[in-house]
């Protein structure tokens, strides 16, 4: 048992404290990591406002890198000293989806088995099973993906949630190929980044929609050809035109809201791809959608977990990418902050003026 500093969410909409957290040593299956860098993401201000659950208190954070400190016993699929990228889908390979080719999906995904404490001895829930806004954390060995040592964490981190997802929105569950058109609605940390994996995945018209001027030009800078202020413009209208009056190949939502689908329904070619990758509230419902235009458009309506990623295969692969100039994670990192600037790195997010805020340890 060791005692470190984490970020803690106490309860409903509380502002978070600096808290002395105990980390148990690592059991069977699991592993200790000394976080070197944790992405600010907005699923842990969902944490904290309560809009995942209600198990409170939470150890907030997930999106990192570290090292390996420790392993429990039978792990040898990492070793101390590994760098590695956290994940939140540790994948069993045994249940279903995993035997049958498909571990993306996979339904029992791994969490260490062992809580992580308060100095009093409340229990923690971990963000995602990671809780990784401390100075160390356990977790499932399986949540740990070793990547190039030399790889920046604040940049390479981010992979272990949004921007992986918009990644793999694109090109996992999207299947972008050369010479498609993508328009991507929503261009926030995670909308960016669907960008980005639609231009390495060789789409030749990249279609970036939002409503803020500074989300546009990241969006730009990350491999967007086109830009549609949907605050001026109808974005179902300007996405056609931009593609012959046809409507894009594979259109991807990065808000989730009732309006921004439907957009994105319309604004797909016949037979095109419409991807889901903003989460939605479950109180919202998609409304006057007539089944003939379902039928009638074809093509196919997909959801995206975490850009349906499979961290083994992909990481190593995106951070050579970054590490060879082909995929500019350093561009998601808009600002390297420490552990007592989390609360004001939520507010920040609330008004869209950073893609990501990155916490340095």
């Amino acid at each position: 048992m060791q005692q470190v500093r984490g970020v803690v969410a106490r309860g409903k909409g509380e502002p978070v404290s600096i808290e002395t957290v105990n980390v148990p040593d690592p059991e069977p299956g699991e592993a200790v990591v000394a976080v070197q860098a944790c992405g600010v993401c907005h699923t842990d201000l969902h944490y904290r406002e309560g809009g995942i659950n209600d198990d409170f208190p939470f150890l907030l954070g997930h999106e990192a890198a570290g090292v390996v400190e420790s392993v429990g016993e039978g792990v040898d699929s990492v070793a101390p000293g590994d760098v590695v990228v956290l994940n939140w889908r540790a994948v069993c390979g045994t249940c279903r989806a995993c035997t049958r080719g498909e571990p993306w999906y996979c339904f029992a995904t791994h969490n260490a088995a062992q809580r992580m404490t308060l100095e009093d001895g409340t229990e923690l829930t971990p963000a995602l099973g990671i809780g990784s806004f401390a100075d160390k954390t356990l977790v499932h060995a399986g949540q740990c993906t070793k990547v190039d040592p030399a790889a920046r964490a604040a940049a390479v981190g981010l992979l272990g949630c949004g921007v992986m997802a918009g990644l793999g929105a694109a090109m996992n569950t999207g299947n972008v190929r050369r010479g498609q058109s993508v328009a991507v609605i929503g261009c926030g940390g995670v909308g960016a980044a669907a960008v980005a994996g639609a231009a390495l995945a060789g789409a030749t018209t990249v279609i970036a929609v939002d409503l803020d001027p500074q989300k546009l030009e990241w969006a730009t800078k990350l491999g967007a050809t086109h830009t549609v202020d949907s605050g001026k413009q109808d974005p179902v209208a300007a996405i056609q035109e931009l593609t012959g009056g046809f409507g894009a190949d594979v259109v991807i939502d990065a808000v989730g809201r009732p309006e921004t689908w439907k957009q994105a329904f319309y604004a797909r070619d016949l037979a095109g791809t419409l991807v889901l990758v903003g989460v939605p509230t479950p109180e919202m419902k998609v409304p006057e959608l007539p089944l003939i235009d379902v039928f009638g458009r074809g093509g196919a309506l997909k959801s995206s977990w975490y850009g349906d990623c499979l961290p083994s295969r992909d990481f190593p692969m995106l951070v050579d990418l970054y590490r060879q100039g082909r995929l500019d994670l350093d561009a998601f990192v808009t600002e390297e902050i420490g552990l007592d600037d989390v609360e004001a790195a939520f507010e920040k997010m609330r008004h869209g003026g950073v893609l990501r805020s990155v916490v340095i340890l």
